[in-house]
């Protein structure tokens, strides 16, 4: 018998709560029998071809034993599809591929595709978040490293693949640790300029903008107030880290 924990998360609303990765595959005489219980929705319980996949991807094959997967608690939904990762993990570790020791430090979130790429999950940093709360490192895709690094001091592993991943945790390759960084504003945001006439409306936006005001724009339908309103974040200074951790 062979057994592995990893953890991730289940969110309700905002809050992220620990669910426990338990990897159980069978000895003996197998039945190629892949099955995830524990209140799992139908984008969790797909997580099976995926991961299969996956593994095929990077040259390992799961074993014909009996594999079961339980998310704990089991009495708390899950759902989504950033199960793969912890799930495949889980696998790893319990194949002696991975230390299951190791392993069991880690809170993991991802969604595998078919050919092991780790993609992009909502969710991130509020699992950093928790993760940091319970003393343990993160493993994120790649795409997310930025966003989960806004968490504070924790280990950040922000992996692009899963074969990556597997040579990071042997030594064989090294993922640098990301940076928190704020998304690159959009060029082609609504620009004051724009705007002809309106003059006593756009010096009061720029008040508003300046001191940090409040501002309600009363008026009749096609008057532009939409239109100016889309045109304050533009006026507006950049977020600092702080601000932008609290509108996340």
């Amino acid at each position: 018998m062979s057994l592995a924990h990893v953890y991730t998360v289940a969110f309700e609303g905002v809050e992220a709560r620990e669910v426990d990765v338990q990897v159980h595959i069978g000895q003996g005489g197998g039945t190629g029998v892949f099955n995830i219980v524990g209140l799992a929705d139908k984008a969790v319980g797909e997580s099976r071809e995926r991961v299969r996949a996956a593994l095929n991807a990077v040259g390992l094959a799961l074993p014909y034993n009996r594999i079961t997967v339980n998310l704990a608690p089991a009495d708390l939904p899950k759902e989504g599809s950033h199960y793969d990762l912890p799930i495949a993990l889980g696998l790893l570790a319990a194949m002696g591929v991975l230390s299951a020791s190791e392993m069991a430090g880690y809170t993991a979130m991802g969604e595998l595709s078919l050919d092991g790429r780790i993609t992009a999950v909502a969710g991130v940093l509020p699992a950093a978040v928790a993760a940091s709360a319970a003393n343990r490192s993160l493993i994120c895709p790649a795409a997310c490293g930025s966003e989960a690094a806004w968490a504070g001091e924790l280990e950040i592993i922000a992996a692009p693949s899963l074969i990556a991943l597997v040579n990071h945790m042997k030594g064989a390759q090294v993922i640098s640790p990301p940076e928190p960084r704020l998304v690159a504003s959009m060029a082609s945001a609504p620009d004051l300029r724009d705007v002809k006439g309106q003059e006593t409306a756009k010096r009061a936006l720029e008040i508003a903008a300046a001191g940090g005001h409040n501002m309600l724009m009363i008026g009749p339908p096609g008057a532009g107030k939409s239109m100016l309103a889309s045109r304050l974040p533009g006026l507006l200074p950049p977020l600092d880290p702080r601000e932008a951790l609290g509108i996340r």
